[in-house]
């Protein structure tokens, strides 16, 4: 288990202070987001958290949304102690009355919608043949039906935030995986669902450059998170010593990544980010 998950408050609170503190040393940066709202899905996951905690230190207002509501009031207990502004809004975004619902509250407690990170996902791997089907489904579910059902309910307050702020520009992130570049063995659906993200991402970046939205495909390698803790337990032990050996990414490196994507001036479009650890990689 990853000494990192955000079940653990030490981990969290460390979290917490190493990316506030490495903000504020920037007083220009801290302040880059002020008066916008970001919504984070997959909040209490740990890109998700720590995507979540490098926009608030850079001044956004930040619902934070996952199924588990402890984590989420964890979260944003410790983005408070540190003068950051956030709100739990726990939310399962595979049921259509909570992924639209979660973001009307989201826009009527937060005054408006500048930003979303579309982090929610999970990876179950296994061979094709041996795989329940219901594994399958609920990635579907998941990572690209959620991500579907809160992008739809946020179109609408994204465009009227670039229309209506003085930034300009409004920001839809979306959080792929090297698994959406090169498909391998015993991770088709997750390929698929990630694929699938990519591309729609791509179309949406296309319709909606002209009002100013501006939208980037995140396609992170190893990171150490508790990805591969739903997978089953004989297929979970093999993934683990596949990446034994990589010096894997921390949560906060990819939030570190989103946070300059949407902190970019408005004549800037960062549409796709490719980032893996740097040392030996076996497989991406």
């Amino acid at each position: 288990m990853s000494v990192w998950f955000p079940d653990e408050v030490t981990g969290l609170e460390a979290l917490a202070e190493r990316v506030f503190t490495t903000v504020r040393m920037n007083g220009r940066a801290r302040t880059a987001l002020s008066g916008t709202a970001a919504l984070v899905t997959g909040a209490s996951s740990p890109i998700g958290a720590a995507t979540a905690v490098m926009l608030a230190a850079h001044g956004a207002k930040v619902a934070l949304v996952a199924r588990r509501g402890d984590r989420l009031e964890a979260l944003a207990g410790q983005i408070h102690a540190r003068g950051g502004k956030a709100l739990a809004l726990q939310a399962d975004i595979t049921e259509p009355a909570g992924a639209t619902g979660v973001v009307g509250e989201a826009v009527e407690r937060l005054g408006r919608l500048d930003t979303l990170v579309n982090n929610a996902g999970i990876m179950l791997l296994g061979p094709a043949l041996e795989a329940p089907l219901e594994e399958w489904e609920r990635t579907v579910a998941l990572n690209v039906v959620g991500t579907l059902r809160v992008t739809h309910a946020a179109l609408p307050h994204l465009v009227a935030a670039a229309e209506e702020s003085s930034r300009r520009v409004a920001d839809l992130v979306m959080i792929s995986s090297t698994a959406g570049r090169v498909a391998r063995p015993g991770a088709a659906v997750y390929a698929l669902t990630k694929s699938g993200v990519a591309a729609f991402a791509e179309s949406l970046r296309q319709e909606l450059a002209p009002r100013r939205v501006r939208v980037t495909v995140v396609e992170p390698g190893t990171v150490d998170t508790e990805l591969a803790s739903d997978v089953r337990e004989g297929i979970r032990e093999a993934a683990r010593d596949q990446v034994a050996s990589i010096d894997q990414l921390r949560p906060d490196d990819v939030g570190e990544v989103i946070a300059h994507i949407v902190t970019r001036p408005g004549r800037v479009a960062v549409n796709e980010i490719l980032v893996r650890a740097a040392g030996p990689q076996g497989r991406p």
